[in-house]
């Protein structure tokens, strides 16, 4: 299969799996195994598509986003509108383990084998939390408290192991600390903007000198294909969540480790 061919299929499930709580990055690591599309070019391959992803939200949430950046939301002393001290309790947590375990992070746990065991976790955490999930006091973002987003950012954490996934983590954290799924999601999606920037930045300073010239057409159509796909999968879950518990996506995720244990152990 060409490198282009796989740049495409590896932009799509990139899309549909960011934003989800089914693990992007242990989805990417278990389709480069099977493309045999691995090693130091593919790990900057997987960081530029992410951007890709972070292009779809930056875009569907363009209004919340500006908002957020209205001195009038910092000056609220009602605490009824999410602003950036939200943002940064959200995030910091992640930013501190990210920093202190980047390398054991890269050398250790990006394998296969490794992702299958974050897969199972991070779906029992999600079954937990489907069922456990305390009495909702957030029903919109501006209704999340200071309190609940620093809980939600300490949930992040678990998602510096591959195959955990970011966005489970923070769904499962915010609905065991009373945020609906809806809510848990989309602050999850918000959450996504600085800390898939800065993890991405990084990640590209590192490894810059490992693209030459020719591999630009694939990053682009990796790039450009996570991004119109993130776009609907954004909006299709949202839709979903009225319907589905997340339990759903928690037997997903141990059927798929099941799976790629017997294809790939």
């Amino acid at each position: 299969m060409s490198e282009h061919l796989i740049a495409f299929f590896m932009g799509i499930i990139e899309g549909l799996t960011e934003f989800l709580p089914v693990s992007s990055t242990g989805h990417l690591i278990l389709a480069g195994h099977l493309f045999g599309f691995e090693g130091e070019k593919a790990k900057t391959f997987e960081v530029v598509i992410q951007l890709g992803s972070i292009l779809a939200i930056a875009v569907l949430y363009r209004k919340k986003l500006f908002s957020l950046l209205n001195p009038k939301t910092l000056t609220d002393k009602t605490n009824k509108r999410l602003n950036l001290i939200h943002i940064f309790l959200g995030v910091f947590p992640a930013v501190i383990v990210g920093l202190l375990l980047h390398d054991f992070i890269k050398d250790v746990l990006f394998s296969p084998k490794a992702v299958l065991i974050g897969l199972v976790l991070g779906a029992l955490l999600l079954i937990y939390a489907d069922k456990k999930k305390t009495n909702i006091t957030a029903n919109t973002l501006d209704e999340l408290s200071y309190k609940q987003a620093l809980t939600i950012g300490l949930f992040q954490c678990l998602a510096v192991w591959p195959g955990f996934s970011r966005a489970g983590s923070t769904i499962s954290g915010g609905l065991l600390f009373g945020a609906n799924q809806k809510v848990a999601a989309e602050f999850s999606f918000i959450l996504a903007l600085p800390i898939m920037i800065g993890a991405t930045g990084l990640d590209l300073i590192k490894s810059y000198n490992q693209l030459a010239g020719g591999d630009i057409p694939v990053f682009v159509i990796g790039f450009l294909t996570a991004f119109v796909v993130a776009m609907i999968a954004v909006v299709s879950f949202l839709k979903l969540l009225d319907k589905l518990k997340l339990s759903v996506f928690g037997y997903y995720r141990i059927a798929l480790a099941v799976v790629f244990a017997f294809i790939i152990l």
